[in-house]
């Protein structure tokens, strides 16, 4: 009798490790998720999108558990269509994003910030980067001239966008001022472009693990690939983490399972680890 997988739960990020290089979904990826799911698996996929941004790419697999987005903020039922658990951030969160906006205006000037909510996002200033990056993402969204346009309840995730001096210039402002204030707020750099703010607590690891209490599903198989620091909260939450190839050396070394190169289809890998009952067995054997 062929084995099946109800015991496990595989989440995936997206670009760079379900993904190719080139934004684009190889074969070898979509054929290891179809088996592992019509074989009882779980799989759904963990990103830093909004639902609607994240559908496209949902619905080109064959994945059969609710979406974590907003890089763990919420957790999202395609089948339902709602909203199954959220993260909101908090009164303190949103006024300091007030209060450095305000505080540091002269930064700011070079910077975009957008405030997302459950699937739309306010913009102030609409730089290049964050229309370029709501045109990528198909995000729905409007431009307001300051954050008192914003909808005070509801922030799920803020995204500060600028170049790389700025950024770096901005975390080490943050950081400092978290520290005399504290926003109750997780920062983590999502690219060298951008630095993205959640409620305290809160990443995609948090997501995964609320979405594995409700399938009852132990931690020891909970397993989760991706490839860049954006994933390294999750990563170091799962009981099984897992990297694609090209991930930079610190993301391996946290990880018990190395896949091949995205381009190659690392995925595919990881579900082939657990398929062939290898993981069973380093799991029983405490390498895992």
């Amino acid at each position: 009798m062929e084995k099946t997988f109800e015991n496990w739960l595989v989440v995936s990020d997206i670009d760079g490790t379900l993904n190719n290089k080139m934004r684009r979904l190889p074969k070898r990826n979509y054929d290891a998720i179809k088996e592992f799911t019509e074989r009882g698996g779980n799989f759904t996929l963990a990103s830093g999108r909004l639902q609607s941004s994240l559908e496209r790419n949902y619905n080109r697999i064959t994945p059969n558990q609710p979406a974590v987005v907003l890089n763990g903020a919420g957790l999202y039922d395609y089948n339902k269509r709602e909203m199954l658990w959220r993260s909101t951030i908090g009164i303190k969160g949103r006024d300091f994003v007030r209060y450095i906006a305000k505080e540091y205006d002269e930064i700011f000037k070079s910077v975009d910030i957008g405030v997302y909510f459950d699937d739309y996002v306010y913009i102030v200033k609409s730089g290049l980067l964050a229309r370029s990056t709501m045109y990528f993402d198909k995000a729905p969204h409007e431009y307001v001239k300051s954050l008192d346009d914003v909808p005070e309840d509801g922030w799920m995730k803020v995204i500060f966008w600028s170049n790389p001096f700025v950024i770096n210039k901005l975390q080490t402002l943050i950081r400092e001022e978290n520290k005399e204030k504290d926003a109750e707020a997780n920062f983590m750099s999502s690219s060298a472009l951008s630095l993205e703010m959640l409620q305290k607590d809160t990443h995609k690891g948090v997501g995964i693990m609320k979405l594995a209490d409700m399938l009852k599903i132990d931690k020891s198989h909970v397993a989760a690939i991706g490839d860049y620091y954006n994933d390294w909260d999750m990563l170091k939450t799962v009981g099984l983490p897992a990297c694609a190839g090209q991930a930079p050396s610190a993301i391996h070394r946290i990880c018990k399972y190395e896949a091949c190169h995205c381009n190659n289809g690392c995925v595919a890998d990881l579900l082939g680890y657990i398929m062939s009952g290898k993981a069973e067995e380093d799991i029983l054997s405490g390498k895992i």
